[in-house]
């Protein structure tokens, strides 16, 4: 019996070491497990940190190529400069050559080279100049890598909409922020064994793994219209010393935009980096990101809004007395003295605001804002491109008449003048909205097409029939209304000028306009829309007519060239002399100009005081004149 006993305790204990033996093989059996499967590629890393040392290859990016296919940005060689500060054998060499070459301080180039890391940068971006002087030196541990630095071969043309790169390569706003993912490519390296001190073994394997050149994108820009675009706008700034001048090219049949010029503007090449808040001004593209009251060149659209509706037509009648009473408040036209009996076409050509208060009445909140939104008003447009604003709209439920009439010629709505010309654009090519955009491709370095636009339809806001009635009056208007100014010898071009007061603190600016002309050509079978801002022109001569209306038929011209377009035969103007009104009410001034077959800006209602022209000096039949008088404000 007791040997039984002493036989069991034996194998108890037997049993007791085997099963913490299978434990012990277990918790080993894991631990391998946990280092070679889940913590495998770290340690692999450590391990190649310890046994190797690799020099980046900078990956040059992608170039952005107007449509044609001319360079807008691309690359120029540079050098990275970069120390291992354990393999640097004569550190005091080292130093000075550092400091003469990259004209960094002694004490600066010495705490680098005395660093305990494996490698440190010295320097990016040096010219080849810099980097020979360092090679020259023959110096162990220190290296010279080829890189990329950004090169904008057109300088400040089109920088608001191409953008720039921070000093890593990365794209910070416009085009290049926007496609960074498409444009960046993809980094190499050059690895090479090393001892445990991170010296490099002469005899050690070196592996080479190439840089990949990120995707080039095409734009929708034509570089010879956008020049035409910076011209006019620098030419108008000049002239009118305005706090900004801008113009939009697009495309009214697929909503690719040609052209964006905008001055103040700036040198890519020369981006001011150390003062951030003149680079947040010169950088920010506000034809995309603000808003403004469009003033006359809605007109445009609550006369598409009208005649799709059936609330006006061609034997429409209205009458203008200088203002209107809407909701107890008295709302005055721009001319005060009125513009009397006028048919729809009459009213378009005149501007009147009588004739578009009593549009949008007529038609009444819920069908006006129905075509308001159709046409993509209040929301962003899905441009690709940052900080896109959806400009503002009353709510429809809040809307009072008062607010009614006078969205009806251009005031209480604010849009950005990309949503205002994607939105004239699809009024007059028969009724198309399309979604505005930059890039039409990208292609990868392999030649592959990884990215590409197709037009995007929006919506159908107005038939072919509101857009073809529509494109005829406006077409009245460059022929012989307030747009004349716009014209272009052999071509037709229809359109519309804009005036619009701004506003501070809640209140009316006194003295600051924003004038525009939006127009479009051919205006038979429209290509191109353009909208032109003159934003605060100096002086009284603030009229769209005036202002803008000149520049942006300039810009036409130039396309007309540049894409060869057949110009019709055109009799020669006639010029007369500018009558002599000065000293007259303004209403007999008025009277005696048209007569002599001219269109007048009219400024107060007393007695004339001024005229542009002046007296007597020449002025074309059917031009735009002005005319101020007394009491005007």
């Amino acid at each position: 019996m007791r040997k039984s006993n002493s036989i069991t305790k034996t194998q108890k204990r037997l049993l007791i070491i085997l099963i913490s033996i299978a434990f012990l093989f277990c918790l080993l059996f894991v631990r391998l497990f946990y280092l070679q499967l889940i913590k495998g590629g770290f340690l692999s890393g450590k391990a190649a940190d310890q046994w190797y040392r690799d020099i980046p290859l900078s990956a040059p990016r992608g170039d952005i190529l107007d449509r044609d296919g001319r360079q807008l940005a691309g690359n120029v060689t540079a050098y990275n400069v970069y120390a291992r500060p354990n393999a640097v054998t004569e550190r005091d060499r080292a130093v000075d050559v550092v400091c003469e070459a990259l004209g960094i301080s002694e004490a600066a180039a010495s705490e680098k080279l005395s660093q305990s890391k494996s490698e440190v940068t010295l320097a990016r971006l040096v010219s080849p100049e810099t980097a020979e002087k360092i090679d020259s030196a023959d110096l162990s541990g220190i290296y010279c890598v080829a890189a990329y630095k950004r090169s904008y071969p057109e300088g400040n043309l089109l920088s608001k909409v191409i953008g720039f790169t921070n000093s890593d390569g990365d794209g910070q706003n416009g085009i290049e922020g926007y496609y960074n993912e498409y444009l960046s490519g993809l980094d190499g390296y050059v690895y090479a064994d090393a001892d445990i001190a991170g010296r490099e073994i002469e005899d050690g394997v070196t592996r080479y793994v190439p840089a990949v050149k990120g995707c080039d994108l095409t734009l929708t820009v034509d570089t010879e219209i956008q020049a035409y675009a910076e011209s006019a706008v620098l030419s108008a700034q000049a002239e009118w010393q305005a706090k900004s001048c801008s113009a939009i090219v697009m495309d009214v049949n697929t909503g690719g935009i040609a052209a964006l010029a905008s001055y103040p503007s700036y040198d890519l090449n020369d981006v001011p980096r150390n003062d951030i808040e003149l680079l947040n001004l010169l950088s920010k593209n506000q034809m995309i990101t603000d808003v403004y009251e469009p003033g006359s060149t809605f007109k445009i659209i609550t006369t598409a809004a009208a005649i799709e509706s059936g609330a006006a037509d061609k034997h429409s009648g209205y009458y203008c007395n200088g203002g209107m009473v809407v909701d107890g408040q008295r709302i005055k036209c721009w001319r005060t003295i009125g513009h009397g009996s006028q048919t729809l076409a009459d009213g378009v050509k005149n501007s009147c605001n009588c004739v578009f208060m009593t549009l949008a009445l007529t038609m009444g909140a819920e069908r006006f804002y129905d075509t308001i939104h159709d046409f993509g008003f209040g929301v962003k447009t899905g441009v690709d491109f940052y900080g896109e604003s959806s400009g503002i709209l009353m709510n429809e439920d809040n809307v009072k008449n008062v607010d009614l009439a006078r969205i009806g010629f251009g005031q209480a709505i604010a849009v950005t003048p990309l949503q205002l010309i994607t939105a004239v654009s699809a009024a007059v090519n028969g009724g198309t909205l399309y979604e505005p955009y930059f890039v039409e491709k990208a292609v990868s370095a392999d030649g592959m097409t990884v990215y590409s636009h197709k037009p995007v339809v929006k919506g159908h806001p107005v038939s072919e029939e509101t857009s073809a009635r529509l494109r005829e009056l406006l077409i009245g208007v460059v022929e012989s209304g307030g747009g004349t100014k716009a014209q272009v010898a052999g071509i037709k071009i229809g359109g519309k000028t804009g005036t619009a007061q701004k506003y501070e603190n809640g209140a009316v600016a006194s003295g600051k306009y924003v004038s525009s002309f939006i127009g479009f050509a051919p205006a038979d079978d429209p290509k191109y829309a353009v909208l032109f801002i003159v934003d605060e022109p100096s002086g009284y001569t603030y009229y769209g007519s005036l202002t803008a209306a000149p520049y942006a038929g300039r810009i036409f011209s130039g396309i007309a060239d540049s894409e060869g377009w057949e110009r019709a035969y055109e009799e020669e103007k006639e010029y007369i002399e500018m009558p002599e009104v000065i000293g007259m009410n303004a209403s007999e001034a008025v009277a005696v100009l048209e007569k002599a077959g001219l269109n007048v800006e009219l400024v107060g209602e007393g007695k004339v005081i001024s005229t542009t022209p002046a007296p007597f000096e020449k002025v074309a039949k059917g031009d735009v004149v002005l005319v101020r008088a007394e009491d005007s404000s």
